[in-house]
């Protein structure tokens, strides 16, 4: 009997093993980007200091100033109006609401540009409706700029805010607003002094995960003309083919990332409140002739300029591109066919890696020592925070480390020397891996708390070992879980473009560097069909988002 209880500990302690090591690789590359910026001299700090950072940050900070505030508002807004208000299409706006977060930012940025270029569907409209013949006459200010990056990522983004207050103030009970009410408290009052305070934690997560996304953007940004920090490290590395002067850059985002999570975790300290009674949601007011017309056009606004018509618009393209002959080139569907099986490459791993971290954790809960394990699962989640720009950047060293190590292996055995992961798809599905594994990890540990312990224990009176247990028992139980996991990563995956262009190798183009490439020449007929793809793919899990927010406002109505 004590033999077999040290061999299920070792066991366990090697699930804990394996966790600590996804972690150590996921924060390699926090620590060789700093190796690689240490590499440059005096003079190459003091020249990005005097000439690069400074109008850089400024226009990173000034956009996440302005994005932050207009997803704030429009989040914040929509979900009070949509919860506290009944009026016709509220249960059509409640899920179309979410639809922007199908779209990427480099696409709506894309969209936008031939909309409402001078020559675009608009503006020609416009000088039709006013008799205007030439764009000389009469034109509209251009999109290209601080301001136009602002709105449009504010537009895109403002879900994250959404989703998170919406759950919020369906949470709240009835009986406080009702208090507020019997004070005097009119509607206005009860949002601004009851409401809103009692929101402000789910509104620092939501726009907190807002800025993230805005500070890693790069396709927008450059199409739109601003001189962010991510762009400054792209074209840093990239055209100029200085590493270490962009892993410097880099390592002033970090300082930002930190700065978003220090005011994040700020902005919902002390928020706890007890409820001894059951959460009564509140009753929506109903809304009649004018005020209903409004509030409906109110909530309609971010839908029509996040979704509707950047979606609208590219259907348009894609059916003309096709009508018109120029049909789908054999380029773009090998780039759809290197999208879906490195998405799906990445999909497995991270799953993988998620299911070691969660599990690790779920062993060491009924040890009653969590230090390691949990520690570990953090590790593993900080690759979210990063920028794509900065993990592509910090992933060079070690992946040269490893190559390096892999040759000598290789040269004593008499193989010539090669590049085994470096500018490989192999690198490419490390990179998502690393970006999106708290996103398989929290799915999985969420899962995971829904399962009793008891089964657990069940399980070990019966002799089976950690590894047979998973198996048996919980895999089964988290099938719902790890699907909504895998569709989720497959998606993000897909979208993601910074880490791609700088990891990709020769000669490999997905969808989203297909659409770049074809931006940035100017071609915009010939990557509609493949943003329209990536928009397609993209509603799966707002559909899923959607589906649960359904469930779950059925679940809190009252019976």
């Amino acid at each position: 009997m004590q033999r077999v209880r040290v061999r299920q500990r070792g066991r366990r302690n090697g699930w804990q093993l394996a966790a600590v090591a996804i972690a150590l690789v996921v924060l390699a590359p926090l620590l060789a980007l700093a190796w690689t910026a240490a590499q440059g001299s005096d003079g190459l700090w003091s020249h990005i200091a005097a000439n690069v950072l400074p109008q850089a940050t400024k226009n990173t900070l000034a956009l996440l100033l302005g994005v932050g505030v207009l997803a704030v508002v429009l989040g914040t807004g929509s979900a009070w109006l949509v919860t506290a208000y009944d009026f016709p299409g509220r249960k059509l706006m409640a899920w179309a609401l979410l639809l922007p977060l199908a779209v990427p930012t480099y696409i709506v940025a894309y969209a936008y540009l031939d909309l409402l270029h001078p020559l675009g569907p608009v503006q020609s409209a416009i000088r039709a409706l006013l008799g205007y013949d030439s764009p000389r006459d009469f034109r509209l200010p251009d999109i290209r700029g601080l301001a136009g990056c602002i709105v449009l990522l504010g537009f895109v983004l403002y879900p994250y805010v959404y989703m998170t207050t919406r759950a919020m103030f369906m949470t709240q009970a009835a009986s406080l607003l009702e208090a507020g009410r019997t004070l005097g408290a009119g509607r206005a009052a009860l949002f601004w002094r009851v409401a809103l305070p009692l929101a402000r934690p789910a509104i620092a997560v939501g726009a907190a995960l807002a800025l993230l996304e805005t500070l890693g953007d790069i396709g927008a940004s450059e199409f739109l003309g601003v001189q962010t920090l991510t762009v400054s490290v792209y074209t840093t590395w990239v055209t100029r083919s200085d590493l270490t002067g962009a892993a410097q850059i880099a390592l002033a985002m970090l300082v930002i990332v930190l700065a978003l999570i220090t005011l994040e975790r700020h902005g919902r300290r002390r928020q706890r409140y007890a409820n001894t009674l059951r959460p009564r949601p509140m009753q929506p007011q109903r809304l009649r002739g004018a005020a209903a017309l409004g509030v409906l056009a109110l909530v309609s606004t971010p839908v029509l300029v996040g979704f509707v018509a950047p979606t609208t618009f590219l259907a348009v393209e894609s059916w003309e591109r096709l009508n018109t002959g120029g049909g789908v080139s054999a380029t773009l569907w090998s780039s759809a066919w290197n999208t879906v099986r490195v998405a799906l490459a990445a999909t497995v791993a991270t799953l993988l890696f998620g299911l070691v971290l969660a599990w690790a954790l779920r062993l060491a809960q009924a040890r009653r020592d969590t230090r390691i394990a949990s520690a570990a699962l953090r590790i593993g989640g900080i690759g979210y925070a990063l920028p794509g720009t900065v993990l592509a950047i910090g992933l060079l060293a070690p992946l040269a480390w490893f190559d390096d190590g892999a040759n000598a292996l290789l040269q004593a055995f008499g193989v010539e020397p090669r590049m085994v992961l470096m500018g490989s798809a192999s690198a490419l599905v490390l990179a998502y891996v690393m970006r999106f594994l708290v996103i398989a990890s929290g799915g999985i540990e969420a899962g995971l708390m829904r399962v009793p312990h008891s089964l657990d224990q069940a399980a070990r009176g019966l002799g089976a070992s950690p590894g047979a247990m998973l198996r048996r028992v919980h895999l089964p139980l988290l099938r719902p879980a790890l699907a909504a996991v895998a569709l989720l990563v497959f998606v993000d995956t897909m979208k993601e473009l910074p880490a791609t262009l700088l990891l990709r190798p020769l000669n490999f183009e997905t969808l989203a560097t297909w659409l770049y490439a074809d931006a940035a020449r100017g071609a915009y007929e010939d990557g509609a069909v493949a943003a329209l793809l990536i928009v397609l793919v993209g509603l799966l899990p707002v559909i899923l988002l959607a589906r649960t927010g359904l469930k779950y406002g059925r679940e809190a109505a009252p019976r």
